[in-house]
């Protein structure tokens, strides 16, 4: 099995995420990791954390893992030297052309994955360029008709791992309802299936699915939705195969007895599946892209504009991301 390229993007600059990347390079991998970055940024966070940093020129064969202290380089230079905690408009272009170098070299097969450090969308976002996010992002990059964000908090020998994905993502609750339609959930379900499958090496996932109002509608004295477009869909593909529990009531769907059970959940909305995840897993639970034509995961927290340049921001979700990244695509291969 070859080594695996793996890119590994420095996020908003003014952020924790060139700090990660540093820690992330303090030991050695048994994969090649790429930063695409800004040397400059780079060399100043190691400096603040008084940590050993080199950096390599990427050479695009290059699969040799690397030792502690080094990683290779994609040079994203910024267009001006980057104030921890200090977001600056004229550094969102290098910031999303961190992204599309990604892209582009995933997409050309240069690299195998991508692990992401988080970006600030609010200093992304403008009129001229929308942005709401890597998924997005990335599908749009990708050409992709359909993507699903799913979050994965690692199980140990008393809990199984825990995988939330969801049928809308950053939408306004008012939304929601609307957005709650049949071929959006059978294209998310089809996704969700498939990438089961494929990037964790399960045959026949059981996947339960929340109802989207409280107690699952009560059969309708509390909502409609259920009766009228998740049941139907949901009895439309238990026909053709598809292992499928609910729609479940939200509260009572993460008991520990059907925990065990599953293998993934689609929750209907953000903060109905991702408080659960977060509590479950939060700083080494990890972001996934199903649907994309390569490996995406990323980390389960924020830009932390609070904590850079402090030294405390902790590395823990950034490390399992690039180890689920990996992991998939050992699964890939075995499946292919």
């Amino acid at each position: 099995m070859k080594t695996h390229r793996i890119a590994l993007t420095a996020g908003e600059p003014a952020g924790i995420g060139p700090e990660l990347l540093v820690r992330i390079a303090q030991q050695a991998w048994p994969f090649r990791v790429v930063a695409i970055a800004d040397r400059r940024c780079l060399h100043g966070a190691a400096a603040r954390l008084g940590l050993p940093l080199t950096l390599v020129e990427d050479e695009r064969a290059a699969r040799e893992p690397l030792p502690a202290g080094y990683l290779a380089l994609v040079s994203a230079p910024l267009a001006r030297v980057a104030t921890p905690g200090e977001l600056d408009p004229v550094n969102a272009a290098a910031t999303l052309s961190m992204l599309r170098i990604a892209a582009d070299g995933a997409i050309s097969g240069r690299f195998d994955a991508i692990v992401t450090a988080p970006v600030q969308k609010s200093a992304l976002d403008s009129e001229q360029h929308p942005f709401s996010g890597h998924t997005e992002y990335f599908q749009a990059l990708a050409g992709t008709g359909h993507v699903v964000m799913m979050l994965v908090a690692p199980g140990d020998g008393a809990r199984p791992a825990l995988r939330v994905a969801l049928a809308t993502t950053h939408l306004p609750l008012r939304a929601v309802a609307d957005a709650i339609q049949p071929d959006l959930l059978e294209r998310c379900l089809r996704v969700l299936e498939h990438g089961l499958r494929r990037d964790y090496g399960i045959n026949a996932p059981r996947i339960a699915v929340l109802g989207l109002n409280p107690h699952a509608g009560e059969d309708g004295h509390l909502g409609l939705e259920e009766q009228q477009v998740i049941e139907p869909l949901l009895h439309k593909l238990r026909a053709q195969g598809m292992r499928l529990d609910g729609p479940l009531p939200a509260d009572t769907a993460f008991a520990p007895n059907r925990l065990a059970q599953i293998d993934a959940y689609l929750a209907m909305y953000h903060d109905q599946g991702l408080p659960v995840l977060k509590f479950a897993g939060f700083g080494s639970a990890v972001n996934v892209t199903l649907g994309l034509p390569f490996v995406r995961t990323s980390v389960d927290h924020g830009t932390a504009l609070d904590l850079a340049g402090s030294g405390r921001a902790d590395p823990g979700s950034l490390r399992a991301a690039l180890l689920e990244a990996a992991r998939m695509l050992d699964a890939r291969s075995q499946t292919s």
